[in-house]
């Protein structure tokens, strides 16, 4: 069985409000998407993966972080596209070979790991879709005209999606097609797949494999690192 790991990273992080855009910023003096890559690199349930960046930085990929960092799993890089949709879209038209499940990370999350990473692959193998994620804990709020709270939403089924999420790749690829056709676009994947109608198996993943978008996420960044290496932390641009 072929699984293939598909890596978004085409994003500018506006929100980081930073001079470069958040996958490159450093931590532990290498960049956050290096670090996640390491991650799939390393796990023995990954074959390929499928990098997407922004256009300008595809021609260099291979110097810069590829070659440099031996990333020798990753077979192709190609050019992310408007949104994050558009991204993974473009990674998944490079899976040109024999693929059984498709697993997709948000490039910003360093701290995923391959227990996770396994656990979601046997999910798809027997549910067809899975999802990393959280439990709620903070009571959640519907909110009406002048953010007046319309109801409390019992919070015991709720959680918080994170990625990885994994797919049988027939699955994955009749859900782009029909949200593409339907001119949807998703706040994940999984929702796509929710739209043709199939079940999404939700795993129970960890707090801290946050996602790096506000200056404050970056500073819980550095202090798992440092939890995680023991070094002193810092954050810059490369």
């Amino acid at each position: 069985m072929k699984i293939v790991a598909i890596i978004p990273a085409g994003g500018a992080g506006k929100r980081l409000k930073a001079q470069k855009a958040k996958q490159y910023l450093l931590l532990d003096d290498m960049p956050v998407l290096v670090h996640t890559l390491k991650v799939f690199q390393k796990s023995k349930t990954i074959d390929e993966i499928v990098l997407v960046l922004p256009p300008d930085d595809v021609a260099s990929a291979h110097q810069k972080l590829i070659n440099k960092y031996a990333l020798l799993k990753v077979t192709a890089v190609v050019a992310g596209g408007k949104e994050r949709q558009d991204s993974v879209r473009n990674g998944l038209a490079a899976i040109t070979r024999e693929c059984d499940i498709v697993v997709i990370h948000d490039a910003v999350r360093p701290f995923v790991t391959q227990e996770l990473i396994k656990q979601v692959v046997v999910a798809a193998k027997s549910f067809g879709a899975a999802s990393v994620g959280v439990k709620a804990k903070d009571t959640i709020k519907e909110t009406k005209k002048d953010n007046l709270i319309a109801t409390t939403i019992p919070r015991q089924n709720l959680w918080l999606t994170q990625t990885p999420q994994a797919f049988k790749f027939e699955f994955l690829k009749k859900a782009y097609r029909a949200a593409y056709d339907k001119k949807f676009y998703g706040t994940d994947d999984a929702s796509l797949i929710e739209q043709i109608g199939k079940k999404v198996k939700m795993i129970e993943g960890s707090y801290e494999n946050i996602k790096i978008t506000t200056p404050e996420d970056l500073v819980m960044a550095e202090a798992l690192m440092k939890k995680k290496t023991g070094s002193k932390m810092s954050s810059r641009a490369c």
